[in-house]
């Protein structure tokens, strides 16, 4: 049997859409900036997906500022801005906010001063969805996008990261999303690229994948594709509590991604689990895939008071629209077979 792959929020398998636009855009030589025909045929692809992307966050009136990751994007919309935020955010966001805003025990954030604060619309690692304030200064939309309906302008954020692999596109593009008007001061200095905000040739054939992708994206969530993978991943829940009674799921009770379950056996160590997974063919996380090479308590579940144990302890599953119900049975067969020797070795 092939393995099993149930870590989409980490990265997503390319779309064959955005494969499509990728190859027809290797062909395209010429460099955006450059004003004859080539140069002209390369910015076209370029400011077809930026329409794309706007499109798919609800509508055009929103700026749409290419860069090479969500992590720059959040350094273009955060750097020197002394912003508050929550430890429930990813490092991306974490590293240039203070953890000040108080996170409650679904993972839930209290925001006073929304014009001086950031907030994520999804979390990698809970899925746990959250409702942005009016006029929040910037959120991490990156997890909800693709997953579940975001319109960025109706949403009440100023600022918006987003990126091209959490919803099948390539990796190594991203993009930071604003209302019209609004002045930045850029990271990346040099040239005029996109509109004065981030100097660099423009990464066109990851942008015309980003584009297409974004579209299909969607389109798949506007079709309720994600339905069955809801269903799918409370299956696995279901699964895995008839096996581990003592088994905790974390954000169970309040809206979150339908594709994403993050839970926890105290005592049994995230990191073992996600070995034993990966030796048996299934590949899952624990926390996200940016920290999840770090042994040390998951920063979200501690914020939201699971003790030391607990946060040490969980992972996360996250499946995809191509996930099969039997790719989930086969995941909890493994499960419960590690879960038993590790039950018979705690004896």
């Amino acid at each position: 049997m092939g393995r099993v792959y149930l870590d989409h929020n980490a990265t997503a398998p390319l779309r064959p859409e955005a494969r499509a636009a990728m190859i027809a855009a290797m062909d395209v030589v010429g460099n955006p900036s450059s004003v004859h025909a080539e140069g002209r045929a390369a910015k076209a692809l370029v400011e077809a997906a930026r329409e794309q992307v706007a499109r798919a966050l609800g509508g055009e009136g929103a700026e749409i500022v290419f860069t090479s990751s969500a992590t720059e994007a959040a350094a273009l919309a955060l750097r020197g801005r002394g912003l508050h935020g929550a430890a429930v955010e990813h490092d991306a966001v974490a590293a240039w906010v203070d953890d000040s805003l108080p996170v409650d025990a679904n993972g839930f954030v209290t925001i006073a001063a929304p014009d001086s604060s950031t907030l994520q619309l999804a979390n990698s690692e809970t899925g746990v969805l959250q409702t942005l304030p009016e006029a929040l200064a910037v959120s991490d939309m990156t997890q909800a996008f693709g997953k579940v309906p975001v319109d960025f302008l109706a949403s009440g954020a100023l600022m918006g990261v987003v990126s091209a692999h959490k919803l099948g596109g390539p990796k190594g593009v991203g993009a930071l999303v604003l209302r019209r008007g609004l002045d930045l001061d850029p990271v990346l200095k040099g040239g005029g690229q996109e509109m004065g905000r981030r100097a660099g040739t423009e990464n066109v054939i990851g942008i015309a994948g980003f584009g297409a992708a974004a579209e299909a994206a969607v389109r798949d969530v506007a079709e309720g594709r994600w339905t069955e993978t809801e269903e799918f991943r409370n299956i696995l829940e279901s699964s895995i509590a008839a096996l581990a009674k003592e088994t905790i799921f974390v954000g169970k009770s309040v809206p979150r991604l339908p594709n994403t379950s993050c839970f926890a056996v105290p005592g049994w160590k995230g990191e073992t689990q996600v070995m034993q997974m990966d030796l048996a063919g299934v590949a899952i996380s624990a926390g996200s895939a940016c920290s999840s090479g770090k042994v040390r308590p998951s920063r979200v579940l501690t914020a939201m008071g699971y003790d030391e144990a607990t946060a040490k302890s969980a992972i996360r599953v996250s499946l995809g629209l191509e996930t099969t119900k039997q790719e989930v049975e086969r995941f909890a067969e493994a499960w419960g077979a590690a879960y038993k020797r590790f039950r018979a070795k705690a004896a």
